[in-house]
C-alpha cells in the first residue's frame, strides 16, 4: 500500500509533495477520524485488546517533540459505517468541535450492499467536506484500489465490486470539485491507494478488507506526506517496521476464516446477488446485439 501522495486544487489537479518529515509548518492540535472500520484500526490489533490504525501512528508523527501530547486524537468512525452514516451520525460533531485536519474514510461499505448508490454517496461526501471545510478544517480522503486484486472472490463478484468502486471513486471525486466549489476552500487531500504497494498481501491482515499493521503505517505515512504538502508541520517519522501491535498467529488467521470470513462473505454474496443477475442478464443482451 505504497501511498502516492498528492493535493487536489478545485480541479483536481495534483501538487507536488514535499519531503517529510517537515519540522516545521503549521503545527496540527486537534486531529479527528471519521468513517468506518479502517478509521477505526481493525487489523492493527493492541496487545492488551482493541485496535490502533493509522490514526494513533499519525497523531504521533504530528506532535510536536518539545510538547508532548500535543495533539489531541478524536475518533467518531464507527464499524460497518457508510458514506451516508458518516455525513449524518459522524461530521456534525466533528466540525463542531473545529478540528485542524479530519481524515474521513468511507464508501467501501456501500460498495458491498445491494443498495449501492453513487449519486447518493457524492452529495453525502460534498455535503460532509463542505461542512468540515467551513469549520476551517483540512480534510483527508481515500481513491481505493481494485480491491478485487488483494480479495479473493467467485468472477462475478469480482466484476460487480470492481465495477462499483470505480464508481465510488468518481462518486469521491465529483465530491470534492462540489465542495471546493462550493465553499471556495481547497483543502482537501486524497491519498490514491492505487499503486503497486497496494496489492502486497503484507499490508492485508487475514480478511483481506482491512489494513494489517504495515497497512496502517502505509496509511499513516501517506497522510503524512499529504499534510507536510499542504504546508503542515510534521516532525514525527512512521516507521514501517512492525512495533506496539500485537503478532497475530497462523492458527488465529485460521480461526477467524472459520468463525467469521466464511459466513461474511456469505450474507455480501446474497446482498451482492441482485448484481449478479443483472450483469449476467445485461452481458446476454449485448452478445445478442449485432455488431
Amino acid at each position: 500500500m505504497t501511498a502516492r501522495p498528492s493535493v487536489v486544487d478545485p480541479v483536481l489537479r495534483p501538487v507536488r509533495p514535499v519531503a517529510v518529515p517537515r519540522a516545521t509548518g503549521r503545527p496540527v492540535r486537534h486531529l479527528v477520524l471519521l468513517g468506518d472500520s479502517t478509521a477505526v484500526g481493525l487489523g492493527d490489533p493492541l496487545p492488551g485488546g482493541g485496535w490502533r490504525g493509522f490514526g494513533p501512528l499519525l497523531r504521533d508523527a504530528l506532535d510536536d517533540p518539545a510538547h508532548p501530547g500535543s495533539v489531541r486524537l478524536d475518533n467518531h468512525a464507527r464499524t460497518g459505517a457508510r458514506m451516508a452514516d458518516a455525513r449524518h451520525g459522524q461530521v456534525p460533531a466533528a466540525a463542531a468541535s473545529g478540528p485542524d485536519v479530519v481524515v474521513l474514510c468511507a464508501g467501501m461499505n456501500d460498495t458491498l450492499r445491494s443498495d449501492f448508490d453513487p449519486a447518493a454517496i457524492r452529495r453525502d461526501c460534498a455535503e460532509s467536506l463542505e461542512l468540515l471545510l467551513r469549520a476551517g478544517a483540512t480534510v483527508l480522503l481515500l481513491r481505493f484500489h481494485d480491491h478485487t486484486r488483494v480479495w479473493p472472490l467467485p468472477g462475478l463478484l469480482q466484476r460487480a465490486l470492481a465495477t462499483r468502486i470505480a464508481a465510488l471513486n468518481g462518486a469521491v471525486d465529483g465530491a470534492v470539485a462540489d465542495a471546493v466549489a462550493a465553499t471556495r476552500r481547497s483543502a482537501v487531500g486524497i491519498l490514491d491507494l492505487d499503486t503497486a504497494g497496494s496489492y502486497d498481501p503484507a499490508a492485508w491482515s487475514v480478511d483481506r478488507l482491512h489494513p494489517s499493521e504495515l497497512g496502517h503505517r502505509l496509511l499513516a505515512r501517506g497522510f503524512a506526506r499529504l499534510l507536510g504538502a499542504a504546508g503542515f508541520a510534521v516532525p514525527g517519522e512512521i516507521g514501517l517496521d512492525a512495533a506496539g501491535g500485537r503478532e497475530v498467529t497462523a492458527w488465529q488467521r485460521g480461526a477467524w476464516l472459520v468463525v467469521q470470513g466464511v459466513p461474511w462473505l456469505v450474507r455480501r454474496s446474497r446482498d451482492l446477488g441482485p448484481v449478479m443477475v443483472r450483469g449476467l442478464v445485461e452481458g446476454a443482451r449485448a452478445r445478442k446485439v449485432p455488431a
